[in-house]
């Protein structure tokens, strides 16, 4: 156990690979935004929101690979840590700079662009954050951390800067201004937040782990440890209440896509579409059905299945008359709800004739198993030829063969077993007689065909 506990302290161990001087300075060295960074920043922003018009992922990766956008972020965590009052204001300042130039740049671009947003799922992706966001900004900004803090270094930066998605949500607040749109400013608004809240409050555990030297006290200005407990709790309890709310919400679409997936047919009905709305004191699940009005029996029916998925039936809405009622929904939604529900029900149909052939193939394979009768290794031929020739010396080779029958008078088939004599001379009617019911009697089987040819 003593070799063991010693194994895993030499494999965390991080004395010898850590450059605490090093990584300081690349953190102070970062989070300005003076100059070439400006128009750095300003590139990327365009970039990304190019490839944010035109849904393209790589151009998106390739616009965060340039992005110089965690400097700042690092920088306020780092600060908090080391109790670098100079160092917090700085990141501060310029983390609003980085935000005010790359929402400016993302607007102009998208007033100003000829391009046509018809499916912007890129965009959309940007105003609803989920605890995976949350997830990836925290362990993203351990990784960076790290990255920044090993003697050396590798390609983590890139990989944390692609992960986390700073980028896309500060363009799509330009889009959302450009169509002034609340729910793609505020909602991409909240996801950087989160993002950025999390990296900074990584940045800040990670740097405590490591043991950074904090500033000496004639050196803090007025940063004391009673003003970095106070910052981390304004940062803390919003985030820590943000992400449960994340993971609620999350939970409760998840359950509404695996009740409506479960249920696509109810009735003489089907459920075309769905909406979820979440909300803290109370969601609602609201279901657009096609064909029969369900019955009082369906509806208890369904209620019950939805409270096994942990959703209420006083947050479930039934539209019946939804072809008339959802004024919003395009032609392309319904038809593709449509098909969605003749999918399931062709699915539904092939499954049960799958089953079915399944089943028939299995009885004609035991029904041909039994109609078979004789197989050609079952016959002891030789066994038989041996005794033919014992007492037939005429009969000079004997061929043996299972088969089926198939007669007029009754119907199917009956097992049949074949025996070709070659004889010289050949045998009369009579011999030919007794050795059909020699055969029968050996065999145990009353179809035998006999066969006589000269050798």
């Amino acid at each position: 156990m003593s070799r063991f506990s010693a194994y895993l302290r030499a494999l965390l161990n991080l004395t010898e690979f850590i450059d605490r001087e090093s990584a300081e300075n690349a953190i102070r060295k970062n989070i300005s935004f003076r100059g070439p960074t400006v128009f750095i920043l300003a590139c990327a922003i365009i970039i990304a929101s190019v490839g944010l018009n035109v849904n393209s992922i790589p151009v998106i990766i390739g616009a965060m690979l340039i992005s110089p956008v965690m400097g700042p972020i690092l920088g306020f965590g780092f600060g908090l840590a080391t109790l670098d009052d100079g160092l917090v204001k700085d990141s501060l300042r310029n983390y609003i700079v980085m935000v005010l130039i790359s929402i400016l740049a993302s607007t102009v671009f998208f007033l100003l662009s000829p391009l046509t947003l018809q499916n912007p799922s890129e965009l959309l992706a940007r105003t609803n954050p989920s605890v995976y966001d949350v997830l990836v900004a925290l362990f993203g900004g351990f990784a960076g951390m790290f990255e920044i803090s090993r003697r050396e270094k590798g390609t983590v930066i890139s990989g944390v800067a692609i992960a986390t998605a700073l980028m896309p949500p500060l363009c799509t607040i330009g889009y959302g201004l450009s169509i002034m749109s609340a729910r793609y400013i505020f909602g991409a608004l909240y996801l950087f937040l989160i993002n950025s809240i999390f990296i900074a409050l990584a940045t800040f555990l990670t740097s405590k782990y490591l043991r950074f030297p904090t500033l000496e006290t004639e050196q803090r200005k007025h940063l004391s440890k009673q003003a970095v407990t106070a910052i981390l709790l304004i940062i803390l309890v919003p985030s820590v209440f943000s992400a449960f709310r994340i993971v609620q919400e999350n939970n409760f679409k998840i359950h509404a896509e695996k009740l409506v997936s479960a249920n696509k047919t109810i009735g003489k009905g089907f459920i075309y579409d769905y909406k979820v709305n979440y909300a803290a004191r109370e969601s609602t699940l609201e279901l657009y059905l096609a064909g029969e009005e369900l019955s009082a029996e369906e509806r208890e029916r369904f209620y019950v299945q939805a409270e096994s998925y942990g959703i209420p039936r006083s947050e479930i809405i039934f539209h019946e008359d939804a072809a008339m009622s959802r004024d919003n929904m395009t032609e392309s939604e319904l038809i593709k709800s449509i098909y969605e529900y003749n999918d399931q029900q062709f699915k539904t149909m092939y499954e049960f004739k799958d089953q079915q052939v399944r089943e028939l193939s299995d009885s004609l394979a035991k029904i041909s198993r039994e109609l078979s009768g004789y197989r050609a290794q079952d016959i002891p031929a030789d066994a038989i030829a041996r005794e033919l020739f014992a007492q037939y010396p005429a009969i000079k080779r004997v061929s043996l063969s299972g088969g089926s029958s198939v007669s007029s008078e009754t119907e199917g088939t009956e097992p049949q077993v074949v025996a070709v004599l070659f004889c010289r001379p050949m045998p009369d009617a009579a011999t030919v007689t007794r050795i059909e019911n020699w055969l029968r009697v050996r065999l145990n089987s009353q179809n035998i065909l006999v066969l006589t040819k000269t050798e």
